[in-house]
């Protein structure tokens, strides 16, 4: 009896959670081959898990070498001190991003305990109501709110990293 696709994506993400928790340095080398062999899978699963899992969202980054004896590496990110975070989060921000990904990145990091929920709420208030200002009162294009709502996140997420 196979189990549904979601179950096995929780079973591998929590397996290789596993390993990375046993490992000390925070990183743990594989083989996708290996890896679906073990649960019974197609390889194109377990690149699905690291994607929408493993990604840098999540405070992971992925490396990966294809071929014979190619590999992936996870490795969980560390940051020494504030510095390193603020570039991390402005590099996930980038220089536009949607109401959706910015959710997304909110709700990661409040499960990362980078920020608390109260911080969530009210940057997600913020958010919205830059957004409802932009549509509203100034009739800004969508491209521009993107870019309006990446500068905003930045200068909150560096504000509570510095903080």
């Amino acid at each position: 009896m196979s189990l549904p696709s979601s179950s096995l994506t929780k079973v591998i993400e929590e397996y290789i959670a596993q390993l990375l928790d046993e490992n000390e340095d925070g990183e743990v080398s594989l083989r996708r081959k290996d890896l679906a062999e073990r649960f019974g899978c197609v390889p194109s699963q377990i690149n699905y898990v690291l994607r929408s899992r493993f990604a840098p969202e999540n405070g992971f980054l992925v490396e990966s070498q294809r071929g014979g004896h190619g590999y992936i590496k996870v490795i969980q990110l560390t940051f020494n001190n504030c510095d390193e975070e603020v570039v991390h989060l402005a590099d996930l921000v980038g220089n536009a991003i949607t109401e959706q990904e910015a959710r997304k990145l909110l709700v990661n990091l409040q499960n990362r305990e980078v920020i608390s929920p109260r911080e969530r709420l009210i940057i997600e208030v913020a958010l919205r109501s830059q957004e409802e200002n932009g549509r509203s009162l100034f009739d800004v294009s969508p491209y521009r709110r993107d870019l309006m709502r990446a500068e905003l996140l930045k200068k909150i997420l560096t504000s509570l990293a510095l903080g």
